[in-house]
């Protein structure tokens, strides 16, 4: 049965984006939302952003994990985006792309992958010469070429190492990871992070998928930060109107989901 709803005994927040697969980012060297999202699609990043912020709180460990229950879920774009509203606030934010199997990243922000994670893990590179500087603010390291053997790579000391020069480097680093219930990629980075968000697809995700990724982490002694719901449908619920003022001193108006408590 797809999952229609967020709630989950383990999230400590959880929010929902409505449908769209676009980068919310409008180009390479630009830091400027694109026009082409729709505004509720942004809105929704940065009420995760809120969330995030407020569950870091003092910590100092600023590196969270992003995985999904399966593939197709929208983590890889859901990173992104998230890594894009961190960016925006003017601090120092990285993505890493830790899905070496089957990476996207590079393929969807248009860069080259010849060199990345696996190159430094490796020790061919340091990780200063295997990133790319997409804005004065974000900076992404690609999956690399694929190795033979990716989770004992993302096991090893010298992915420890990495992580612990980018926590030091930067003030956010975001990891996208494959979907837990394919491989156990997700289950090695996450401990050695903040947490792991879990991105659920709406009417996609199985019930019994997320529970076996839940009991996955619990058993790995992780901590589920939250969900977030990927493409939720604002006409399929109860919605709130209110009105932008526009640069051309007109009002937009646009709809926002109602909770009721």
């Amino acid at each position: 049965m797809p999952l229609n709803k967020t709630e989950t005994k383990t999230d400590k927040f959880s929010s929902s984006v409505p449908a769209s697969n676009k980068v919310i980012i409008s180009s390479n060297n630009n830091q400027n939302i694109s026009r082409r999202v729709p505004f509720t699609v942004v809105e929704a990043y940065k009420t995760i952003r809120t969330n995030l912020l407020f569950l870091l709180g003092r910590s100092s460990n600023h590196v969270l994990t992003f995985s999904s229950s399966n593939a197709g879920e929208g983590k890889s774009t859901t990173s992104i985006n998230v890594a894009v509203a961190f960016a925006q606030l003017g601090g120092r934010v990285l993505i890493i792309d830790a899905d070496m199997r089957r990476s996207s990243i590079h393929k969807k922000l248009k860069l080259d992958n010849s060199t990345g994670l696996s190159n430094v893990i490796a020790g061919f590179c340091e990780y200063k010469d295997a990133i790319t500087n997409y804005n004065s603010n974000l900076d992404i390291l690609t999956a690399g070429p694929i190795p033979p053997n990716p989770s004992e790579m993302l096991g090893s000391p010298e992915f420890d190492k990495l992580i612990d020069n980018v926590k030091n480097d930067y003030d956010y680093v975001i990891i996208d990871t494959p979907p837990i219930n394919v491989v156990s990629d997700a289950l090695v980075i996450a401990p050695k992070t903040s947490g792991l968000v879990l991105v659920v697809r709406t009417g996609f995700t199985p019930y019994d998928s997320l529970e076996h990724t839940i009991s996955s982490a619990k058993f790995a002694n992780i901590s589920i930060l939250g969900t977030i719901l990927n493409g939720s449908n604002p006409t399929s619920s109860r919605y709130y109107k209110y009105k932008r003022y526009n640069r051309n001193k007109t009002y937009d108006t646009y709809n926002y989901k109602y909770e009721k408590k």
